[in-house]
């Protein structure tokens, strides 16, 4: 088994539960603010084409072509215009509001914290995130995952975002780490395994859904607690 000098994770969707504390974060603000009897059928709805409007603009946002102060409030004014709220003032408060919420709520992947416990005395171990800076911070902290990590390094800080090689090149300046001796761990298979793939480093497929693909990886679970069986 090859001997790795340095593990990296991604954060959300990987060990912090994204979908979960993103959904309280939502079904909170649309109590709060009462939206239901403003013209949203309900939360399921709103949080499906919230979902489907979030993902478009995350893309766009990866490659570029939107900038992070656009996505913020956009996500939130296109989902209200769909239920007839042509309220651009509401949409500034969720995106304000939603970062506020998010952070604070704390479900993790099951096995999270076996596995960083069990890892813990065998590697330094990082974060590679293309989250929003401000929050991702605060969303470890809560979660109880600030003392497992040497070094969190943003896609802000780096000035890239993943897949593309200049945020893992700058994790390695930031850890010492070289890519031939370091390993990936994330759920995103184009983003953050091909992108640590084409970059050198081996990779650990986070696959819960057991989404199909011909991808040629290095390690492919469908639990945390299988990397254990790696590592």
């Amino acid at each position: 088994m090859k001997k790795y000098q340095h593990i990296f994770f991604d954060l959300d969707r990987t060990l912090w539960d994204f979908d979960t504390n993103s959904r309280a974060s939502i079904d909170y603000l649309i109590d709060k603010y009462d939206l239901e009897k403003k013209g949203v059928p309900s939360k399921d709805e709103f949080w499906d084409l919230y979902t489907e409007i979030n993902n478009g603009l995350w893309d766009k946002y990866r490659k570029g072509t939107i900038r992070k102060a656009e996505l913020k409030v956009l996500r939130y004014e296109l989902v209200l215009r769909r239920f007839g709220i042509f309220n651009k003032e509401m949409a500034e408060i969720f995106g304000r509001e939603y970062l506020e919420v998010l952070p604070t709520k704390n479900s993790v992947f099951p096995g999270t914290h076996e596995l960083l416990e069990y890892l813990k005395p065998k590697y330094p171990m990082h974060i590679i995130t293309n989250g929003f800076e401000e929050v991702q911070e605060k969303k470890m902290e809560l979660a109880g995952l600030n003392s497992f990590f040497n070094v969190v390094i943003t896609s802000e800080a780096a000035g890239v975002r993943k897949p593309d090689e200049g945020i893992f090149r700058y994790a390695m300046e930031q850890t010492g780490a070289e890519p031939e001796s370091s390993l990936m761990i994330g759920d995103d298979l184009p983003v953050d395994i091909l992108g640590a793939k084409d970059f050198g480093m081996d990779q650990i497929y986070f696959n819960p859904q057991r989404l199909i693909h011909s991808e040629n990886i290095t390690y492919e679970v469908e639990t945390l607690l299988e990397i254990k069986n790696i590592l």
